[in-house]
């Protein structure tokens, strides 16, 4: 028997945003509050299980975990990613006074997508999400 060697990569960013932990919970949870932060259409489901899309169906999974206000937990992929092949994705999010901390763990990125996604987590989601709160 052969053994097989992990090659995946894992992302993690903090970054603060100036709003309460449940307002920040609610635009990366919610179908219609996801859609008008990206500007691109979202479907997320509530319950773990059920699926999701966004950015108009370039981003596809399922959710694993939702604890209101503190963490979700995503099967998530590139639609253009090869069938079957999935990451994880776990937002942790903490109340820091007046603000929002959010750890986003990225794992089990296949080998040489981690720059691509890291800098796709900054200008698809750090930036509209301050945009977002600004408005």
């Amino acid at each position: 028997m052969g053994a097989t060697t992990d090659t995946s990569e894992t992302i993690t960013q903090t970054n603060t945003f100036n709003a309460s932990v449940s307002t920040v919970f609610g635009i990366i949870a919610s179908s219609s509050e996801h859609s008008a932060m990206t500007g691109a259409p979202a479907e997320l489901s509530d319950e773990p299980g059920g699926s999701f899309t966004t950015h108009g169906g370039a981003i596809e999974g399922w959710l694993i975990e939702s604890l209101s206000n503190e963490r979700l937990v995503q099967a998530w992929r590139p639609a253009d990613w090869p069938a079957g092949v999935y990451s994880l994705v776990r937002y942790d999010f903490v109340a820091n006074g007046d603000s929002t901390d959010i750890t986003l763990t990225h794992s089990a990125i296949p080998e040489g997508a981690a720059p691509h996604l890291a800098e796709g987590w900054n200008t698809m989601y750090r930036g509209p999400l301050a945009a977002h709160l600004d408005r």
